[in-house]
């Protein structure tokens, strides 16, 4: 199973829409069995996927122990993808983590689930803490969505730097262009100088996803949008078969 981390230490950067898209393009597109696993207390992942939010959940508790992972995952309306949604308890999960002294507890629980998923799929916090160091250490491929401005770049910065501090054999870092709007002269740039990255258009079908609460694919599959998050996770699979390649042969 590998395990994708959609990932920044900066909010509001499309990191939500890309992960329940690129899910969603995992298990219709590719025919993996994928798990989108919501690890931000506001449950994004969650909502865009039309869960029922009355339902009781104890995200947190997975961590300590006390309740397993499939009791905890909920099916999609669409086949070969599940969801293990987030809540408000993960909110404390951090502390609760450093008093375990458990540093490698989510690769743990990744481990457990990789018999029955072939793609996992990280919706990341957005945060420098022990949450954020133990998905590092467990992920395969880590995907930072980039908006074109300066702080974004900078946080993209930190983000190197986490990973270079927090584990011993670094993933590879995916940047993603984020809300690329063509009509203006700094995503144009950005553009410019980073040719060989993948990028999402900023289009109003983009936004609709959580006015439906569907992935781009099922309402507008022929968007620009639609066709770059589909194009973006061919790349992803590409590169996860150059990984498994890799890997016997470092063995």
């Amino acid at each position: 199973m590998a395990i994708i981390a959609v990932y920044s230490a900066k909010g509001g950067v499309g990191k939500t829409t890309i992960a329940t898209n690129l899910a969603w393009c995992s298990a219709q597109g590719h025919a993996r069995r994928t798990l989108l696993w919501d690890l931000d207390p506001l449950d994004g992942s969650g909502f865009m996927f039309a869960l029922d939010d009355r339902r009781k959940r104890q995200a947190r508790s997975l961590f300590a122990g006390d309740v397993s992972a499939h009791a905890l995952i909920q099916p999609s309306s669409y086949a070969g993808l599940d969801l293990l949604p987030a809540d408000s308890s993960l909110r404390e999960l951090d502390s609760m983590l450093l008093r375990m002294g458990q540093r490698n507890r989510l690769a743990t629980l990744a481990k457990q689930l990789s018999r029955q998923y072939d793609r996992l799929i990280l919706d990341c916090p957005p945060v420098l803490n022990e949450l954020s160091a133990q998905v590092l250490r467990a992920a395969t491929l880590v995907i930072v969505p980039l908006p074109p401005s300066p702080l974004s770049a900078r946080g993209f910065d930190f983000v190197v730097e986490e990973i270079r501090r927090t584990t011993k054999r670094p993933p590879p870092i995916l940047p993603v262009l984020s809300m690329i709007d063509r009509r203006r002269s700094l995503h144009l740039e950005a553009l410019a100088a980073n040719p060989t990255w993948p990028w999402i258009p900023m289009v109003s079908a983009v936004e609709q996803c959580a006015v439906h609460r569907r992935p781009i694919g099922t309402f507008a599959p022929r968007s620009p949008a639609a066709l770059a998050f589909s194009k973006l996770w061919d790349g992803i699979e590409r590169k996860l078969g150059q990984l498994a390649l890799i890997r016997p042969m470092e063995a």
